[in-house]
């Protein structure tokens, strides 16, 4: 392990960390308890309550593989601690690997390479990060309250059954966004270099329309919570193979 592989996964780092954690765990259960509470003071089930956990609980299980492999992919650049944190708290496995390669490529480096790291770019890339993922909670904070409002309204006036504004406006972000990865990939690509990208992405969104066809046509809805895990999975040994 080189010196700032050492550096980034320290004991300090681990504190820290494990000090966030746990407050956040600690959190959850106060609230798991005031929540079980208001339940039996409302006059529900026991058991029913009891089921709804273990369910919750199992679910919740499934979909955090996708987030573990965040972690993986994260820890080898930017260390084990910062990326626990990170996927831990506000962050989403899809904007911290982004936003990581375009810091540390704004920055003059050719990516996520320990090679190339230092101490400085990644306070560098750590600070990106978070004040990106901030923005977002910011707007929450003072936005979202008078967002719903307006979109609840429209939602209210839609006699048809129609999906409303938001689902529409999420679905177009998300198109959006992909559409501009996957273009900047496009401008890039030549016959014999920087391919991996499309034939990766290819194959994850063919692995993932397997999936929906399971789940909308054959109502195998328990897929659901295997979709995007797997995708991932079956992607990056996409990667792999074709690398090798």
């Amino acid at each position: 392990m080189n010196e700032y592989l050492k550096q980034v996964n320290s004991l300090p780092f681990y504190l820290i960390t494990g000090g966030v954690l746990l407050f956040i765990l600690i959190m959850c259960v106060v609230f798991l308890v005031k929540s079980y509470r208001a339940g039996i003071a409302i006059g529900m089930d026991k058991k029913v309550m009891r089921r709804a956990i273990m369910s919750s609980a199992t679910f919740s299980v499934l979909p955090g593989v996708s987030i573990l492999l965040g972690v993986i992919a994260l820890s080898g650049s930017l260390g084990v601690p910062l990326s626990w944190l990170r996927l831990s708290v506000v962050g989403a496995l899809q904007y911290e690997l982004n936003v990581a390669e375009i810091a540390a490529t704004g920055m003059g480096l050719s990516g996520l390479k320990v090679s190339e790291m230092s101490i400085g770019a990644f306070t560098t890339i750590a600070l990106v990060m978070t004040a990106g993922i901030l923005s977002g909670i910011t707007c929450c904070i003072f936005g979202l309250k008078k967002y719903l409002g307006k979109v609840q309204k429209k939602e209210k006036k839609n006699d048809s059954g129609r999906p409303g504004f938001g689902t529409y406006a999420t679905i177009a972000m998300f198109i959006g966004l992909c559409s501009a990865y996957i273009g900047s990939y496009v401008g890039t690509w030549t016959a014999f270099k920087n391919s991996t990208p499309l034939l990766v992405a290819g194959i994850s969104a063919l692995a993932m329309a397997v999936f929906e066809y399971l789940i909308v046509k054959k109502k195998m809805e328990w897929l659901e919570n295997f979709s995007i895990a797997v995708s991932m999975i079956i992607g990056m040994a996409a990667a792999v193979l074709i690398n090798l």
